[in-house]
């Protein structure tokens, strides 16, 4: 009996996207089998990264829909902190929370889904308590976590300096990993553990990494 195919991870792509932030978590869910496809504001028109990268979308945002995605991936970006501009990417992780579909914010991505409302109920963290604060519309200040990432539901929620456990959470949510094989995962790339390498070869070796 064949497995129903995954769906897509969508990666939201847009100018000033903070190139390091998603590296770890979209390599290893390619590795893993998992298909990632980029999210622009059009799909005709390429945008340019933080790092001088140019991406030409796979679909625009305005024809992404929650049912024929796994999870959606919100980046950082200076945009999030200039204007409005990025705001339809916060309205359509409403959507996909709204849907059950699980939604990952990094750095200035928390900042866009406090302004739309989203991190009031659930637990969440970001850079840092104040900079949310500072966002127009936020109330969800007792939900703040000091915590390199947080999982609560179908939310991802990290800060800018934490790729590694921002990847970690995503391989949890989507079970990418067993969970011995993502703590020596972790361990390696966010410790430099080398105690984790031999894990993540026996691992590796029965196609479990």
């Amino acid at each position: 009996m064949n497995e129903t195919p995954r769906k897509p991870v969508h990666l939201a792509v847009y100018d000033t996207y903070a190139d390091w932030e998603t590296g770890h978590t979209t390599a290893h869910l390619t590795q893993r089998g998992h298909q990632v496809r980029t999210v622009g504001p059009a799909a005709d028109r390429p945008v340019t990264t933080m790092g001088g990268v140019r991406i030409q979308p796979d679909l625009a945002l305005a024809d992404l829909r929650p049912q024929d995605s796994s999870l959606l991936i919100l980046t950082g970006a200076s945009l999030w902190d200039t204007g409005e501009e990025l705001a339809p990417f916060a309205a359509k992780a409403r959507e996909f929370l709204a849907a059950g579909v699980p939604v990952a914010a990094i750095c200035g991505a928390t900042a866009g889904l406090a302004r739309e409302g989203l991190l009031d109920g659930y637990a969440h963290t970001s850079a840092a308590p104040f900079y949310l604060a500072e966002q127009p519309g936020y109330a969800g200040a007792e939900r703040y976590v000091e915590a390199d990432a947080v999982t609560d539901g179908d939310l991802i929620t990290a800060g800018p300096t934490e790729p590694v456990a921002f990847a970690r959470e995503v391989f949890a949510r989507l079970d990418v990993y067993k969970p011995d094989v993502l703590d020596a995962w972790y361990r390696l790339f966010h410790d430099s553990d080398a105690s984790a390498y031999p894990v993540l070869m026996a691992a590796a070796e029965a196609g479990d990494a």
